[in-house]
């Protein structure tokens, strides 16, 4: 599968003239399949927290969600599949998929809505192509 075409391509896409600011396609173990080139660095302490988070909504309530050493506030989630973050103007959503974590960085002008519209439509395909 050539995962940096869907991160260049479907990911890294124009919505109403707004770009992610980073996105990548992680495996769930935080293997790194894709990214675009200012995705952050991840240490295995923020996947290993992600992954906690999607097997036991509310784990972040405390301590936030950390990626690359940034810290967003969890602000929304779908047990098992979905969370979405804040920091300032902008945010973070994550899809857990079959095998992956698809994760859009975005900031102002692009919503959060947009960034999450655009995480999930692609997490939704790798869903229903078992990926």
């Amino acid at each position: 599968m050539l995962w940096q075409c869907y991160v260049d391509d479907h990911l890294m896409c124009d919505v109403e003239g707004n770009h992610l600011t980073s996105a990548a396609i992680l495996s769930q173990d935080g293997n790194v399949l894709a990214q675009s080139l200012n995705f952050p660095q991840l240490k295995p302490e923020e996947i290993e927290g992600i992954n906690k988070e999607f097997e036991e909504a509310g784990h972040f309530a405390q301590t936030g969600l950390f990626l690359g050493g940034a810290k967003y506030m969890v602000v929304q989630g779908e047990a098992g599949a979905l969370i979405g973050g804040r920091k300032g103007y902008g945010g973070v959503t994550i899809k857990k998929t079959t095998e992956a974590l698809v994760i859009g960085i975005y900031d102002a002008p692009m919503t959060g809505g947009q960034c999450t519209l655009v995480v999930e439509r692609l997490g939704d395909y790798f869903v229903e192509t078992g990926h």
